[in-house]
């Protein structure tokens, strides 16, 4: 199957007020781009050798002037933005070439090959625009998005953001720090402004804006999130960690946290890394976020400390809560989904099931000593689903202890590696054979480990990603076994 690359663009706004804009085609498509054209006042000429019916109106309102039939690369003189909208496709390439060789943006109605610009599908709410763009690769597509987007946002939201542009120049000069101006909008947008707009309430809406402006602003009040990013797919947040990342002045993240949730946050928000790496000193990498966390809220800075999965199933969420209760530091915690219910449904794991796992358990390899010690008896007993984190690196181990203490060495497992991520992959097998499958398939963190009946059913009810390996799989390896965080 070809894949087609469509271009990288840059998103921007025109200001087009004045300014000449040449329009070539006088049919159903230039009428359609032209009504877009003069809504930001530009200086629109139609070059065409016939105008449909509503561009002559407007032609004859003097809106815009029809220049001509024929098109000549001289008339791109004084020319900010052409748009070729013919169904010739020699004249519309001439057009580009003439456009390009003079270093003027040109779009080509659809031929996004030939167009330097594209015009974006867009919804407008007052002064407030929303556009899509597809890169011309499916304007279908863009449509469809903004036809929802429509539904979403009524003529109160383009009437809020009307009312902050008349008061902007008060807002700046009465809160000139960003992080208070920050909290005061967003105490505006959570506050009535927008509902008493929706009823048509403009005055008192204006009134409660300008009362939030007028009350006693003081320092800026620091405070830390911890909010659980779950296993790495962006889908799993919730909606208020979504909200909590775009609110963030700072967002300290793990090593784990994928690309894909650190792309959902605030964009000028400073990110910093503070995942703890191999071999290094956890203790040691843990003590400096708290006296990060600590130092950045009591300088007034809205604090995220970002963690896969959730915090408080072996984030050490609450030791962090601690050290900032310990300071007076505000804090709040948003839970995220945790590696053993993501990562299992992902592989078509269920945890429990009436057949298979009455019980579940959640344990890790690692303790703060070393290598955790758990009630080996009581985890070899049948019919319950274990599920082990950070276990990479002690596989021959919980093989030896499951076993010796009386689990069966034919028991199922599953290894979930990238779980809920594009590069997931699951191995399957047996207990007797847990460490001598995962060095084979190169395994390496963040995996998490299943053990149990339940294991089993990775196969036939696979979903997501790639099937499960085994040790009959012809992709086996056998490089030296990675060891986890």
């Amino acid at each position: 199957m070809q894949t087609v690359a469509s271009p990288c663009l840059f998103p921007l706004f025109l200001d087009l007020r004045g300014r000449r804009v040449l329009v070539i085609g006088g049919g159903t498509v230039a009428a359609r781009k032209i009504a877009s054209l003069l809504e930001a006042n530009a200086d629109v000429r139609v070059i065409a050798s016939a105008l449909e019916p509503a561009l002559l109106a407007l032609a004859a309102a003097k809106r815009i002037t029809h220049v001509g039939s024929t098109f000549a690369a001289s008339q791109l003189e004084d020319t900010w933005l052409v748009i070729a909208a013919t169904d010739d496709a020699g004249l519309n390439r001439a057009v580009a070439d003439a456009a390009h060789a003079r270093q003027i943006w040109a779009n080509v109605v659809d031929d996004a090959e030939l167009a330097s610009a594209q015009l974006p599908a867009r919804v407008q709410r007052g002064p407030l625009q929303i556009a899509i763009s597809s890169g011309g690769a499916s304007p279908m597509l863009a449509r469809h998005l903004r036809e929802q987007l429509e539904t979403q946002f009524d003529d109160a939201v383009g009437a809020l953001a009307q009312l902050l542009a008349e008061l902007r120049s008060r807002i700046r000069s009465r809160l000139p720090d960003l992080a208070i101006r920050r909290a005061f909008f967003s105490r505006v947008l959570a506050g009535p402004a927008q509902t008493l707009l929706r009823r048509g309430h403009s005055a008192a809406a204006r009134h409660a804006v300008e009362a939030e402006l007028s009350a006693q602003i003081g320092a800026a009040r620091g405070s830390v999130a911890l909010v659980g990013a779950g296993p790495g797919d962006p889908g799993l947040l919730t909606l208020r960690a979504l909200r909590v990342l775009n609110e963030a002045d700072v967002i300290l993240h793990d090593r784990l946290v994928s690309a894909d949730v650190l792309a959902l946050a605030r964009r000028d928000a400073e990110r910093i890394e503070v995942g703890k790496r191999i071999g290094g000193n956890h203790d040691a990498t843990q003590a400096r976020i708290h006296a990060l966390m600590i130092e950045l809220a009591t300088a007034g800075k809205r604090v995220v400390r970002l963690k896969g999965g959730d915090p408080f199933v072996f984030g050490r969420g609450g030791e962090e809560l601690q050290a900032l209760r310990a300071h007076g530091i505000d804090y709040e915690v948003v839970p995220g989904i945790t590696a053993a219910v993501a990562c299992a449904a992902y592989a078509g794991i269920p945890l429990t099931h009436r057949e298979h796992a009455q019980s579940l358990r959640i344990l890790t390899v690692q303790s703060k000593s070393g290598t955790a010690e758990h009630d080996w008896a009581a985890l070899a007993q049948p019919q319950q689903t274990l599920a082990f984190y950070m276990g990479v690196g002690g596989l021959a181990h919980l093989r030896e202890r499951l076993i010796a203490h009386g689990r069966a060495a034919s028991t199922p497992f599953a290894i979930i590696e990238n779980g809920s991520r594009s590069t997931q992959r699951v191995i399957t097998g047996q207990l007797d054979a847990l460490p001598d499958l995962a060095a084979a398939h190169a395994v390496q963190a963040p995996a998490l480990l299943i053990v149990g009946e339940v294991a089993a059913l990775a196969k036939p009810l696979h979903w997501f990603g790639t099937p499960p390996l085994s040790a009959d799989d012809a992709r086996c390896r056998t490089p030296t076994l990675a060891h986890a965080a």
